[in-house]
């Protein structure tokens, strides 16, 4: 009798995720003041966030490149690759293979100003939310990974809200928005007028193309059913 011997299965899903991107610029010194301002204002931005090192401003005959990447890693700031680093600089092999140029382009992302958000329960309490109240113009990103992210306007095409929980749009929503981004299937995304390039959910995600054509236009509120995005109007 012959014995077929079965191959392990192995399960693959396809996941984008965002890395931010930090170009120094000279002088490195004032780089790095505003840097330590821009973490004083918001602490826990950069926490567990993969950061890209853009060198391509920096000139050929920049000194101690390895000690500016010392300086981001006191700062808790975990860079996961380097683009335009010049091959003749010390130091940068220690930061994994240098990063293919020529990608998607780079948005504007809006970072929250933690230290001028609402009171909280409790002062060590990071907040659970996000409230952004104004429009999302095109080419800018908001960002918000730890739970809901509250838009009081619209998102303007070419636009995107990335929240770890869900996405509440009260306005037109034409560019994308991704809720659930951290993992979180149970997050849904509600708007006031669906015309959205993308809508996305724990990964699963439906374009315009994709889109009941009866929904544009109206208020509406998507969740997922398993791995399915399900799609209903509010009105």
């Amino acid at each position: 009798m012959t014995t077929v011997e079965s191959h392990p299965f192995i399960r693959l899903r396809g996941r984008s995720f965002m890395a931010l991107v930090l170009a120094p610029e000279t002088p490195l010194p004032e780089w790095l003041r505003a840097l330590d301002a821009q973490i004083e204002r918001s602490p826990s931005f950069f926490n567990n966030r993969p950061v890209v090192l853009d060198l391509a401003i920096l000139p050929r005959e920049q000194p101690d490149i390895e000690g500016l990447l010392q300086q981001l890693e006191q700062r808790g700031i975990r860079v996961i690759g380097t683009e335009g680093a010049h091959p003749s600089w010390r130091g940068i092999e220690a930061w994994g293979r240098p990063l293919p140029s020529g990608g998607r382009p780079t948005r504007e992302v809006a970072v929250p100003d933690e230290a001028a958000a609402s009171p909280q329960p409790a002062p060590t309490a990071e907040p659970a939310s996000l409230l952004v109240e104004h429009p999302i113009r095109s080419g800018q990103s908001v960002v918000f990974e730890r739970g809901d992210v509250t838009v009081v306007g619209s998102v303007a095409s070419g636009a995107e809200v990335i929240a770890g929980g869900s996405v509440h749009v009260y306005g037109a929503l034409r560019g994308r928005a991704i809720a659930g981004f951290s993992g979180n299937p149970r997050a849904r995304i509600f708007c006031r007028r669906l015309d959205a390039e993308l809508v996305a959910i724990d990964g699963v995600y439906q374009t315009a193309d994709d889109m009941d054509s009866a929904l544009r236009g109206r208020a509406v509120q998507a969740w997922l059913e398993g791995e399915v995005m399900r799609m209903a109007a509010l009105d």
